[in-house]
């Protein structure tokens, strides 16, 4: 009765939802538990139809510019639920961070002509940043 009761209060709250089953890249990092505190961005890529295996060819090549400070957590696309969507998980000490070390990857002969190839594949983007809560193995 418990649990039926938490059902029917959560479907007051509830304005919508939707779900993914995400299937991860091959060629980014599994996920590990961090040391905090971070920030994580999710960054999230609607890509044309037809554009998954080109977005993961540039990708595999474009990763190795941003492993550096260990910012990369994981990146994922859908298989189930909207299709043609990446979900790339990165981790920064703070909004500082991000900032220096996105802007550090332009540095970086490569990733400019990796990211060049990327953008014409995308139809919406959005970034979230989030932070971890206490019980996450991602802190």
């Amino acid at each position: 009765q418990e649990y039926l009761d938490f059902r029917k209060e959560r479907s007051r709250m509830l304005l919508s939802r939707r779900n993914q089953l995400l299937l991860e890249f091959s060629f980014w990092n599994e996920p590990q538990p961090r040391q905090g505190p971070n920030i994580y961005e999710l960054r999230t890529y609607k890509l044309k139809p037809g554009t998954m295996i080109e977005w993961g060819n540039n990708w595999a090549r474009a990763i190795k510019y941003r492993q550096e400070n260990q910012e990369a957590v994981g990146g994922f696309f859908s298989q189930i639920g909207e299709l043609y969507v990446v979900h790339h998980l990165w981790a920064y000490r703070d909004l500082q961070s991000r900032e220096e070390t996105r802007n550090a990857a332009w540095r970086k002969r490569g990733w400019d002509e990796s990211f060049y190839y990327t953008v014409p594949l995308i139809r919406t983007m959005e970034s979230r940043i989030m932070i971890p809560l206490k019980i996450s193995p991602l802190q």
